[in-house]
Parts: C-alpha cells; sequence; structure tokens
C-alpha cells in the first residue's frame, strides 16, 4: 500500500512540475528534504523547498518547451524510482531530448531525498549560450 501511495504522490509531483506550477510544487518536500543533480559538483544541493524551488525555477522558467516522457516508474516502500526523457525547447530555437534517472525518498508522502541522474555534455551541447550562463550565475 505504501508503495503504491508512493508512486501516486510521486505522479502528482512530476504533473505539478512539468506545469511548472512552481508555487504549489514546494508542498511536495520536507522541510529538510534534498535535491541534487549527481552530473554536477558534489556540493550543489539545493536543502528545504525554497532552495529546491529557486534551483529548479533557474533552469525550467525561461523554456519555452518543458514537457517528459515518463518511460517506468518502479518503487519499494518509501523509494520511487523513475526513468523518463526530459523534453525542452527555448525561444531562441533549440531544442534537446534526454534520459534522466530520479530517485525520490520519501516520509509520510513527503519528498526528503532527490537525486537526479542524466548526462551534463548532452544539455551543455544544445542548450544556448545565453541560458548557460544563467544557470552559471547559481540560484540564490
Amino acid at each position: 500500500m505504501i508503495t503504491r501511495e508512493n508512486k501516486a504522490r510521486v505522479n502528482e509531483f512530476w504533473e505539478t512540475l512539468y506545469r511548472r506550477d512552481l508555487d504549489h510544487l514546494s508542498t511536495f518536500f520536507t522541510p529538510a528534504a534534498t535535491y541534487t543533480d549527481v552530473a554536477t559538483p558534489a556540493d550543489d544541493l539545493a536543502v528545504g523547498p525554497e532552495q529546491i524551488v529557486a534551483r529548479l525555477g533557474l533552469g525550467i522558467k525561461k523554456l519555452e518547451k518543458y514537457t517528459h516522457t515518463p518511460i517506468l516508474m518502479v518503487g519499494e516502500g518509501d523509494t520511487v524510482v523513475t526513468e523518463h526523457i526530459e523534453n525542452w525547447g527555448w525561444h531562441t530555437g533549440e531544442t534537446v531530448s534526454f534520459g534522466f534517472v530520479s530517485i525520490h525518498e520519501l516520509i509520510d508522502g513527503q519528498i526528503d531525498r532527490w537525486t537526479d541522474y542524466w548526462d551534463l555534455q548532452t544539455l551543455l551541447n544544445s542548450a544556448p549560450g545565453w541560458w548557460i550562463e544563467e544557470i552559471a550565475s547559481g540560484y540564490l
């Protein structure tokens, strides 16, 4: 039962994220939740809903296209793993589709740890220079 509920919660999270409803997105996280992309430096860790949403916003707010294609979701207890493809597009015409594996650990239906695995070079080879410069400036 817990696994099914957690998978449903993660599905709801994905729907909220790809709608870019950043205000509602913060409600999915515990106060001490962490989010990291394994492709970025080890100390690049967002802690707490405010930092997590700010980090996400930096990357996705200026995208013209932001969708995902779910491939597989598996869960065991409080852990849910999703394999999916993200499709990004910028107003300047650049596009990229790249694979992700996302791991969510939940506590009482709230995401406490989120780790994404993806290929940084795929993104950097496709993204416009102006966007990369904005990302490099950070989210805080």
